[in-house]
């Protein structure tokens, strides 16, 4: 059990838990909530042990084993399935000992504690996860220095859910996500069969995968049990409760303020108003809870709607390269008042469309038609990054607004969300969420007919993803968006396109029948053997993508050749004239362990001979 007592952390000078308690049994899924910055992801320090609580103690079971996302992604010549299989430290170090282990005693421990962890069957297990996060089975042979950070950051989730801590702290995985990433973690933490804690503001997740809600408010932890929606009810329950203890306590308050009024100056009632003051003093008041409103997000109308169709795409092929096009046979449509959700993996070509619609790519054949005096804005997260750290907000909106007063400056940045002293906070010292509030106004700034959003939720709380949905439904204006939040979409878009096999489709269902889809497709691609049977999509030319197939050959070689070495050992124990009757428990130990690694040998030797037959067919 995860055992919080009384805690109280602080962190430079700001106090952001004080005094709580809470109990979290093993086998727990808990999904923890809280507005950006009031020490969730702090509190997981604590736990770690990586930062000291001001008071109190966090306990955990002494054999538990915690992990979390590492901070830095994973870099390096190692191949993907490589870095996650060495997550789990002790197959890793069992493996390592048992290449040198001469002892037929400690030789029996070792294979037998390998079947116990069933870490034979970690490759498969690891290869599933990788699968499930997007991760081809050619790319899971590349090294990780090959992928660009965030992909990186996908490797790293998959090591620590192959690992299977006892306590597993994930602190928004999905930012690392697209949308089907996002629906295989959500079925993966639903099974989870071990204590997790997910820090999120992705509602789905909250509602799909876990079934308690530990609610970081006002410095208090509150654990409730059940999903975010039964959450919502339960706090709206209590909120309304409090509210009538405080209105009752104000009455109380009043009427022995009242009689001490009235009576304290009369000697006669002098001791009845003294026992007043005293029942006064004892009024502890009542915390109610404050419902901290949201600021609103808005964006400004167009001046006037244009003609429809705003943008058509005919027969269209577009990429970076006129030989190697991304997408062709593009065919599309896009109205004023359209609200269009991209879905397909990353990598599919969204941001390819995104770029075609939005101007930066020129079409290599076909023919793209906007209407006149087409305004569009364009978000997308890695604009972050172009943020001047050293203005202000005040200062990034005076550069778009030239000589205007300044009152009208600061009233524009009042209605992106910075009015008052906000206006001249420095962009350096904004929370990731103020400063996606901050990109979002400025795209939007001159009234666009388009807005395209890219991943806008990450850095955004519950609350304030809500307020994005609103922001969209009101929008006279067509919306383009790309986005992991299912909420988001299942709030505001009308129409699902799907960017796969090179092209873009209308995708007539729905997000529950999308989602599964994306599961029965990912799960059948973690079969190593399903996956050239069952695989809809056609492999990219075999002959140009041997390489994968030569390096999977030689760690199948690898593997049959270590195999065969600890197979050599066990024989050389089981030799021995005397280990049937000096030791039979040892001896059965032996025999077990001998069982398995032929079993090991003979898969590893399928797998030598599959790659070996693509890749015959691949040199053609």
């Amino acid at each position: 059990m995860l055992s919080i007592t009384d805690l109280s952390i602080r962190l430079a000078g700001r106090l952001l838990i004080d005094q709580s308690s809470v109990q979290i049994t093993p086998g727990s899924r808990v999904g923890m909530v809280g507005r950006n910055g009031t020490g969730k992801s702090t509190l997981f320090k604590v736990i770690r042990g990586e930062l000291a609580a001001e008071h109190g103690t966090v306990t955990l079971p002494p054999r538990w084993r915690v992990g979390s996302l590492a901070q830095e992604a994973p870099n390096g010549p190692e191949s993907l399935i490589s870095v996650v299989l060495k997550a789990d430290l002790e197959r890793d170090a069992l493996l390592h000992e048992a290449e040198s282990a001469i002892d037929p005693h400690r030789i029996a421990e070792i294979q037998t504690r390998l079947v116990d962890i069933d870490a034979h069957s970690a490759p498969s297990r690891a290869a599933a996860i990788l699968s499930g996060l997007g991760f081809s089975a050619a790319d899971q042979l590349r090294p990780c220095a090959e992928f660009s950070g965030g992909w990186r950051m996908r490797v790293a989730l998959a090591a620590t859910l192959f690992a299977a801590p006892d306590l597993l702290l994930l602190d928004e995985p999905t930012n690392y996500l697209d949308l089907e990433g996002t629906l295989w973690l959500e079925d993966h933490l639903a099974h989870y069969p071990r204590t997790v804690i997910v820090i999120s503001h992705d509602r789905d997740l909250l509602e799909s995968s876990v079934d308690q809600i530990l609610h970081l408010e006002r410095s208090k932890l509150t654990l409730y049990k059940g999903t975010y929606s039964s959450f919502e009810e339960q706090r709206a329950t209590r909120e309304l409760l409090d509210a009538k203890a405080v209105k009752r306590q104000e009455a109380e308050r009043a009427r022995l303020q009242a009689f001490v009024d009235r009576f304290k100056a009369k000697a006669s009632k002098a001791r009845q108003a003294q026992s007043r003051v005293k029942m006064l003093e004892r009024l502890k008041p009542i915390n109610a809870l404050v419902t901290q409103d949201v600021r609103e997000i808005t964006f400004p109308a167009p001046e006037k709607l244009l003609s429809p169709p705003i943008i058509a795409a005919d027969n269209v092929s577009v990429g970076y390269d006129p030989a190697t096009p991304v997408l062709g046979r593009v065919t599309l449509r896009i109205d004023n008042d359209d609200r269009i959700a991209l879905l397909g993996a990353n990598g599919n070509g969204k941001s390819t469309l995104v770029k075609l619609l939005a101007g930066r790519l020129a079409p290599f054949s076909g023919k793209v038609t906007r209407a006149d005096k087409l305004s569009i804005a364009y978000f997308a997260q890695h604009q972050l990054d172009e943020l001047n750290e050293d203005a202000s907000t005040y200062d990034h909106v005076r550069k778009l607004m030239g000589d205007a007063p300044e009152a009208k400056v600061r009233a524009r940045a009042g209605a992106i969300g910075f009015s008052g002293k906000a206006a001249d906070t420095k962009v350096g010292k904004l929370s990731g969420g103020e400063k996606a509030r901050l990109l979002l106004g400025l795209a939007t700034f001159f009234g666009p007919n388009m807005i395209i959003l890219d991943e806008p939720t990450n850095h955004l709380d519950i609350d304030s993803r809500a307020a994005l949905a609103e922001a969209i439904n009101e929008f006279p204006g067509a919306i383009i968006m790309v986005s992991h939040d299912r909420y988001l979409i299942e709030s505001c878009a009308d129409q699902l396109w799907i960017v796969a096999d090179r092209t873009v489709t209308n995708y007539d269902g729905d997000l529950d029948e999308y989602r599964r889809l994306v599961l029965s497709s990912r799960n059948a691609e973690a079969a190593p053997r399903e996956r050239s049977a069952t695989s809809e999509k056609p492999q990219r030319a075999r002959s140009d993508n041997r390489g994968p197939l030569k390096k999977r050959i030689a760690e199948a070689e690898s593997e049959i050749a270590r195999v065969s070495e600890i197979i050599a050992k066990i024989d050389t124990a089981l030799a021995l004239p005397d280990i049937f009757t000096r030791d039979p428990k040892q001896a059965a130990q032996l025999s077990k362990a001998r069982a398995n690694a032929a079993d090991a040998l003979a898969r590893a030797e399928e797998q030598w001979l599959e790659a070996s037959t693509q890749y015959d067919e691949a040199a053609g």
